[in-house]
């Protein structure tokens, strides 16, 4: 078998995105799975930028090229943290979670947010 160089194929993201919006029912069903859609585009970019295949990181990770395949594909696995980190190492990342407030909620007169001990 030939010694294969990666190339990764260009993709316009936002031409995708231009001609799928205009179908039915796409705005509502991407806008639910915008989380899923960043976390594939950060493991792919991170790939890309890495110049490792799928195979090369399934092997690092010790799992299969479908693994890694089904873990870049938004929407259709939910990962656990210790995957994101063999896969961030794999690639030579550090995987790093953070929650955002997305609104400020009121503190009590006692200084603790209800429902918190």
């Amino acid at each position: 078998m030939p010694d294969i160089k990666y190339q990764p194929t260009a993709h316009d993201h936002d031409e995708f995105l231009k001609k799928a919006r205009e179908r039915e029912g796409f705005e509502q069903n991407y806008d639910e799975l915008a989380l899923e859609y960043s976390l594939a585009k950060e493991l792919l970019a991170a790939r890309t930028i890495a110049g490792l295949t799928q195979e090369e990181v399934a092997k690092s990770m010790g799992t299969s090229k479908s693994a890694v395949s089904r873990l870049e594909g938004a929407g259709r696995h939910s990962p656990s943290v210790a995957t994101l980190k063999k896969y961030a190492k794999a690639v030579g990342c550090e995987l790093e979670i953070r929650l955002l407030p997305t609104r400020r909620r009121k503190r009590p007169a006692g200084g603790k947010p209800k429902g918190r001990s």
